[in-house]
């Protein structure tokens, strides 16, 4: 599994409009300004976000973009997939595939299937409040 620069950068949008959150909509220039992505490459990612319902936007004077609930309810595996399409590792285990001829003599497939779990509960167990944490300190509760 590979998270593409659309998946990496719909997280950190979605940070930033979180750190940044106020009664004004955040227009996209000062999101790119302070992620130091294309403004151009944001448009793509932000139209997803907007569909997806994640994202509230205004256009014209005043407007830009801001969270439509509170960043502890925003899993981050569920914005992956939006982003994605799939976190699955192979193709037989994605959302709506045919079944697989061989599922019942495959000898890998409870591996991939183990794989597929842990990939998807581990970042269903993160959230965009989660990732507002300071950079510093992560690790920091680590005792002997």
């Amino acid at each position: 599994m590979l998270v593409s620069t659309k998946g990496r950068y719909a997280l950190r949008v979605m940070i930033d409009l979180a750190e940044n959150r106020s009664d004004r909509y955040i227009p996209l220039k000062e999101v790119a300004q302070r992620q130091e992505i294309s403004e151009k490459y944001l448009e793509i990612i932000i139209k997803d976000l907007v569909k997806a319902g994640l994202v509230d936007g205004v256009r014209g004077k005043g407007g830009g973009y801001k969270l439509t609930r509170e960043p502890e309810d925003y899993v981050v595996g569920d914005i992956l997939r939006i982003m994605e399409g799939s976190l699955s590792p192979v193709s037989c285990l994605e959302e709506g595939a045919l079944p697989c001829s061989r599922a019942p003599v495959c000898r890998t497939l409870p591996m991939w299937e183990k794989l597929d779990k842990l990939v998807n509960e581990f970042f269903d167990g993160y959230t965009i409040r989660d990732l507002m944490a300071d950079p510093a300190s992560a690790g920091d509760n680590y005792v002997i």
